[in-house]
């Protein structure tokens, strides 16, 4: 299966404090891949080096082929990030802030239409998409954002937390959004420091704490292999060990 996103030994640091101390794994073309591991623990910084939003101290990060420090203009063509702290304009609608995105992304009002049209029903909004976002929900607005970070396409996607703060129906949602836009072969790179959520929603996890994957496979694997009833177990005796 082809690989969307290659990383080798991935070290970053901020002065003397190195917050990733070489990090290593790969997604393929399709796949939901998660980082899951407490607050602080490097995954955001992970996140932002592959959106090339960040520069590494040391290591590659390649997207299909392309370098993301030598070819970010290239990459960037190709994938989409949502930051855990996203907002939109909230004097717009809904649908209104979507077509706003769309125009910024593409130049011919056909693939405008095509990108909201994408967009509106990954929501699952309705006619709601008609109100201004000021009068939308938490979970309204992140999926509002969701779709505009998928409407284009990418070949990969990177959120950051996607249900940070949101009730139960609502990230239950967002779980389904997500896992509908990968049917397309689209790769998902995302972070969460909620392990049990995790465990429903991606194909393969790495665990990582203190800017180091302790291990990588699948939430049935990781399980099995630890002895261990979820993912938070798993992740309290890899850290141990």
């Amino acid at each position: 299966m082809e690989q969307a996103l290659v990383v080798e030994n991935l070290k970053k640091s901020y002065g003397k404090f190195e917050a990733l101390h070489g990090v290593s794994f790969e997604v393929a073309s399709g796949e939901i891949f998660a980082l899951i591991g407490p607050n602080g623990a490097g995954k955001t910084t992970i996140l932002r080096i592959v959106s090339t939003i960040l520069q590494p101290t040391s290591g590659n990060v390649v997207v299909y082929g392309m370098d993301v420090q030598k070819e970010a203009p290239r990459v960037r063509e190709i994938i989409s990030y949502l930051p855990e702290e996203a907002g939109a304009y909230k004097h717009l609608t809904g649908l209104g802030y979507l077509r706003f995105m769309a125009e910024l992304f593409a130049a011919d009002t056909a693939t405008q239409q095509e990108y909201v049209r994408r967009a509106s029903d990954i929501t699952g909004l309705g006619d709601r998409l008609r109100d201004k976002i000021g009068t939308y929900s938490k979970g309204m607005t992140r999926k509002l954002l969701l779709s505009r970070a998928v409407m284009t396409h990418p070949k990969l996607a990177v959120i950051d937390e996607p249900t940070s703060g949101l009730d139960v129906v609502a990230a239950i949602d967002i779980r389904q959004s997500i896992r509908r836009t990968t049917s397309e072969g689209m790769a998902v790179l995302l972070s969460s420091h909620n392990m049990l959520e995790i465990e429903y929603l991606s194909d393969r996890v790495a665990i990582i704490d203190n800017g180091t994957i302790h291990d990588v496979g699948t939430p049935q694997g990781l399980k099995a292999k630890y002895g261990k009833a979820n993912l938070e177990e798993v992740f309290v005796e890899v850290v141990r060990q």
